[in-house]
């Protein structure tokens, strides 16, 4: 679907000081919808820039892919000169974007009671690893960080060898909240005239995943430990290997347990005990996910989840990152949106917005920045002259 709208949020300027995901995701769900975001980098580039590199400038695929629909701009904050031009955007903007520890922002000037001096309808949204407050809260850290310290990690994989995610969940459902709360302070703004602050920690993300993990500890004591890819509260819910490769079966509830029965011919146990609901069948979800390795194993990926999407059962193909892409649904549902960046020979393949929308939808307009790409366009819109600016980039300031 193409979108000749200017976007719902239109007529928002953001300034994206964030680095690698949870600061940058936010400023690109929000520049997905419109709004006018500036990534702002240090003068060399941020060091998210360069993280898995793929283009012959060593920019890396991360950059490209949450770095789209954004404007790039170099500057040193740190020097006079630098604060300067960091006030007047602030002055002319809606939102701050600082995935920072909270003395960062400070010897930034990204403090909230600074920005707010400057320009008293500013919300600043910020990402720390521990939040501002506890005795973690000067603590630097990264995504595996909150998997490990919010019980994911010792519930994934091998019950001896505790392991994370491969995939920074933590990092991007952080970044999902900021834009969440970034949205309601501009919508509060609406009705006071004032900005405010809007904060997310990776630590209170993660544990926002695992509650359940931890309220069912906190009344049953069960000291669950990991069981690989196994569910333990329902099944079968599983890996399961079959003659050309791996697939994923998930059922909960009883319609889809005695429909799965009813597929590989165990009838029977549906008067067993041992597997009368869902958590009963969790504990007994080795002997299931046996029945079911058996079934697998006598069929391809392809027949075995043609028979189980005929019975209704959840199920999904283990992909390699080199086969995603060719995924049938993938493909026709043009998930991937092809983005011409220089220094690469084909197209970068980026996500498109997850959000659907019948009307305005979200949509990817612009590549990620080359470095301080937009320099001389925001110094210009400032009012700084071409000279100044000159002056500017013999100092290092930008």
């Amino acid at each position: 679907m193409t979108n000749n709208n200017q976007g719902i949020l239109h007529g928002i300027k953001v300034l994206d000081f964030g680095r690698y995901i949870a600061g940058p995701f936010c400023g690109a769900l929000l520049g997905d919808y419109g709004a006018e975001v500036i990534r702002i980098e240090r003068v060399d580039g941020s060091e998210d820039r360069f993280v898995t590199p793929v283009t012959k400038n060593e920019e890396g695929a991360m950059f490209l892919q949450l770095n789209r629909n954004k404007l790039g701009f170099t500057v040193n904050p740190m020097k006079e000169e630098g604060r300067e031009i960091v006030e007047r955007l602030v002055k002319k903007s809606d939102v701050v974007i600082a995935n920072l520890p909270e003395n960062t922002l400070h010897s930034m000037g990204l403090d909230y009671e600074r920005l707010a001096k400057i320009n008293p309808a500013i919300v600043l949204t910020s990402n720390t690893a521990f939040g501002t407050t506890g005795p973690y809260a000067e603590r630097v850290g990264f995504d595996g960080v909150a998997q490990a310290m919010s019980g994911a990690m010792d519930m994934t994989g091998d019950p001896d060898v505790p392991s994370k995610a491969y995939s920074p969940y933590v990092d991007f459902c952080s970044a999902s909240l900021a834009a969440y709360g970034t949205l309601l302070a501009l919508m509060e703004r609406e009705k006071t005239g004032k900005g405010q602050r809007v904060q997310t920690s990776l630590l209170q993300s993660a544990l926002t995943m695992t509650n359940s993990l931890v309220i069912e500890q906190e009344f049953l004591n069960v000291n669950r430990v990991a069981s690989q890819n196994r569910a333990q509260t329902s099944g079968p819910s599983d890996t399961f290997k079959t003659k050309n490769g791996w697939i994923l079966v998930q059922t909960v509830g009883q319609p889809l347990f005695k429909r799965w029965t009813e597929l590989v011919g165990a009838e029977e146990w549906l008067d067993d005990e041992r597997f009368k609901d869902d958590l009963s069948r969790g504990n007994n979800s080795l002997l299931i996910s046996e029945k079911m390795a058996e079934w697998c194993a006598k069929r391809t990926n392809q027949e075995a989840m043609k028979e189980l999407e005929a019975f209704r059962i959840p199920v999904g193909e283990v992909l390699k990152a080199k086969d995603v892409m060719n995924d049938p649904h993938i493909k026709e549902k043009q998930v991937f949106k092809d983005i011409k960046y220089p220094e690469v020979s084909k197209p970068v393949p980026v996500v498109g917005p997850a959000i659907e929308l019948s009307t305005n939808p979200g949509e990817i307009k612009t590549r990620a920045p080359l470095l301080g790409e937009h320099n001389n366009q925001i110094l210009n819109d400032l009012g700084y002259s071409d000279a100044e600016i000159l002056e500017f980039k013999s100092n290092r300031i930008v």
